[in-house]
This record gives structure tokens, sequence and C-alpha cells, in this order.
């Protein structure tokens, strides 16, 4: 009964010093927390320490704001105190990790933390290449689906070709395209879910519907990345640019061929690697794309098969491929990003009208695809010479052209300068306000039929 009494007892005790230590903490996390929002990381330095040693798993803020405190007195500090501050930055990630490895709302945050920490190791120069790669690569391997930096993912690449690049490295070239092939998709992926949900928000604009504030700064958020990622998406292309031509790509996907030709993962990455480097005309890419198409119909096989019979110039059933490969998508994005390669195909080759008409279908799909307004507002500036009756007419069709730049630059963030730019010189090319004056054509509309089919409203003066 009396050792009863006294486990009794001691269980009293000990839950009374706990609750005192979480309210202690709770305090302190409160404390800290407050001077940290303000950036006074000097004052929230002490009562950090305590929460994180006391509570660790007591909130993640302790992490997130713990980060941003040690980065400040790494940055302010010297000699033996900014080691030991870096010291602790690395350890607090692996914290991090361990209490804290998923959202409030559940969701991995695993490879968002350790990108994190791979972007630290390369900012305060805490490792080697191959360090900082693993760690990027168990990111990516454990939980891609919040590795979601673009600057991220770019040095994830660019220190994975560091590493092919020395002499001392086991890394073929295969296995660079590889992981720039994985990193690509990744990208496109992201820009893929970016792109979606700022369509969603033109189509609310295009219809007059109410937009919250919220929606108007998510959209900010969305343009935001997807410059970002469209940013640093080409830089990556421009790493392996001199690497991925088609002296190196036939070759090493014509040794690979007989191993890889039933896998249609490896033999769509092949044949859209040989497309974008313009390598179709090697007998390898009609083996690729028969092999592809035989095994599984796809929108991607259905393509190459358009592209091979528009190269034998047979128009008719290049289009048939290309519609098939259209109704195979289920993907709108996808779609949009199809319907824009035919029309680039189409502007290649000089049929104008079919390239607008499949840059249009693009547009339906996806509506915030600036480059296909550029891409209709070049096909007018390329026809300005020869549609229209007078030279005033003839130059009239450069505000069409200006017109599709400024939609595009409306739209789409990621090439809003270049579009801005091209539509001031279209503008340069149109009628002058002397020209409007001289040919007294203020306000007087223009029918252009030619191709193009339009009416212009000259501008009043």
């Amino acid at each position: 009964m009396k050792k009863l009494l006294i486990s009794s007892l001691l269980l009293i005790f000990s839950a009374s010093i706990y609750s005192q230590s979480k309210e202690e903490c709770f305090s302190n996390l409160s404390i800290f927390a407050e001077y940290a929002k303000v950036k006074n990381y000097d004052d929230a330095y002490q009562p950090w320490l305590k929460v994180k040693a006391q509570c660790p798993d007591l909130n993640s803020a302790i992490y997130i704001y713990g980060e941003r405190l040690l980065k400040n007195f790494i940055k302010k500090s010297e000699g033996d105190d900014k080691d030991k501050y870096q010291v602790d930055l690395l350890n607090l990630y692996s914290e991090w990790l361990k209490y804290f490895p998923k959202s409030k709302r559940g969701k991995n945050e695993i490879g968002k933390i350790l990108a994190i920490k791979a972007q630290s190791m390369i900012d305060y120069k805490l490792a080697d290449d191959q360090a900082i790669y693993n760690v990027y690569d168990e990111a990516f391997n454990k939980d891609s689906n919040s590795f979601k930096s673009p600057k991220g993912l770019y040095n994830y690449f660019k220190i994975y070709f560091k590493l092919y690049k020395e002499d001392s490295s086991n890394v073929s070239l295969e296995e660079v395209f590889q992981k720039y092939e994985e990193l690509t998709e990744k990208f496109e992926f992201e820009m893929e879910n970016y792109t979606s949900k700022l369509d969603a928000l033109l189509k609310k604009e295009e219809n007059n519907d109410p937009i919250s504030s919220r929606e108007l700064r998510n959209k900010k958020v969305y343009e935001v990345n997807m410059v970002a990622c469209n940013t640093y998406l080409n830089n990556l292309n421009a790493i392996i640019a001199k690497e991925a031509t088609c002296e190196n790509l036939i070759p090493l996907y014509r040794k690979s061929f007989d191993k890889f030709k039933t896998n249609t993962v490896w033999l769509n990455r092949a044949a859209s690697r040989m497309d974008s480097k313009d390598c179709s005309d090697d007998p390898l890419f009609v083996e690729l794309v028969e092999a592809l198409h035989d095994l599984n119909p796809s929108a991607n096989s259905a393509y190459y098969l358009g592209l091979l019979n528009d190269k034998n110039g047979k128009t008719k059933l290049a289009i048939d491929f290309y519609n098939e490969s259209i109704e195979l998508e289920t993907s709108s994005l996808k779609k949009a990003k199809t319907l824009y390669k035919i029309a680039l195909k189409f502007k290649k080759s000089r049929q104008y009208s079919q390239s607008r008409k499949y840059a249009l279908k693009a547009l339906k799909y996806q509506p915030s695809m600036g480059r296909a307004y550029l891409l209709i507002g070049n096909l007018y500036a390329s026809s300005a010479n020869n549609c229209g009756n007078t030279q005033f007419e003839k130059r009239s069709i450069y505000w069409l052209a200006s017109k599709e730049a400024k939609k595009a630059a409306s739209v789409d963030a990621s090439i809003r300068r270049t579009a801005k730019k091209t539509a001031l010189s279209y503008d340069g090319r149109a009628p002058s306000k002397t020209d409007i004056f001289s040919q007294a054509m203020s306000g007087k509309t223009i029918t252009i039929k030619c191709w193009i089919g339009k009416t212009i409203t000259v501008p009043a003066l």
C-alpha cells in the first residue's frame, strides 16, 4: 500500500514537472518566434535554444525560424564561431527531418528539407560536390514530390554534370542523359502544375468572374514559379547542349537500342531528344518511332509518325497522325504542347494558315501559352509584304502582329519581357501617325484577305 502511494505521488510529481516544462516550452516558442519575425535574431537565440533542447517536436517553427537565425549568425560571424554555427545548421536539418518530416497537412517534406540542406552546403561550402550530390539524390529518390525548387533541381544536375566531367568520375554520358531526362520531366511536371492553376484563373478573368485577393496573390506566385522553372530549365539545357548533339546521341542510342527496344520510357526519351536536336533524318529515328508505336500507340508515337510523313512530303498523312496524337493525349497541357509543336512544323514549311490553326487549338487547351500568341504574331509579321493591296495595308498588318505579342505578355510571365519588346518592334514597323494623317486613314477599317482574313481598325488620331 505504501509503495503504491509513493508511486502515485511520483507520477503526479512527474506529470506536474512535465506540465511546467511544456508551459515553459510554449513560452520560449512564443518569445523567440516574435523576435524572429522581426529579424531580431540576437534576442531570439537563447529562447530558441531552450525550446529546441527541451521540446524539439513542439512546432516546426523551431526549424523554419531556426534556419534563418543560424544563417544570420553565419553571415555575421568569423572563425570558430562561424564554424560552430555552420555545424549547428547541418545538425538542424537532421533534427528537422527527424521531428517534422511532414507538413501540418500530413504531406511529406523530406525532399524539400534535403534540397534546402544541399543548397546550404553549396552556399557555405560545407561539403564537396559528391557529398552535395548525394543529398540532392536522396531528396529526389526519397521524395521527389516535395523537391520542387527550380534552383535546387538545376544544381542537382549541374553538380552531376561536373562529376561526369572529372577524369576520376565513374559517371557515363548515358547516365548523364538519363539524369537530364528525369529532371527535364520533373521541370515539365511542375510547370504543368503551375500552368493548370494559372489557366483556371485566366479563364475566370476572361469570363469576367470575380477573383478574390487570395487568388490574385496565388496568380503572382504561379507566375513567379513559372518564370523560375523556365529560367532554370533553359540553364539546364545550356549545360547539356554541347553533349546533346546528333554526333553523340545517335551512336549512344544505337548502342542501347536492342537492349531497350521494348522499353517505352527509354524509346520516348530517345525519340524526344533526337527530335529536339533535329536528328530525325537518321534511320535510327524511324526505328525508334516504329518500335514505340508497335509497343503502345500513344500521343508521342503518333506525333513522331506525323513528323516522319511530313518530312517525306506526305502532308495529308502527317496531319492524320498529328490529329491522332491529339486524340490519344489525355492531358490538356500536353495536348497544347503537341499542338504548338505541330504549329511550328507548319510554320517551318511556310503553311501559315495551318500553323495558326494549330496554335489557336493549343491556346484552347492552355490559355497561358504566350509562345502560341507570339507564333501567331510572327506569322502575321512574316506575311506583311505578301498580303494587302497597298503599302499602308501591308504595314498595317504589324498592328495585328503587335496585338498578338501583347496578348502573350499579358498571359505568360515567363516570356513577358520578350513579348513586350516584340510588340514594340512591330509597332515601330506599323504606319506612323504621320502616315495615318497623310493617307486620311484615321479610324478606318482595313480588310486583309490573303490567308490572314482579318479586319484592322486604324488607330484614331
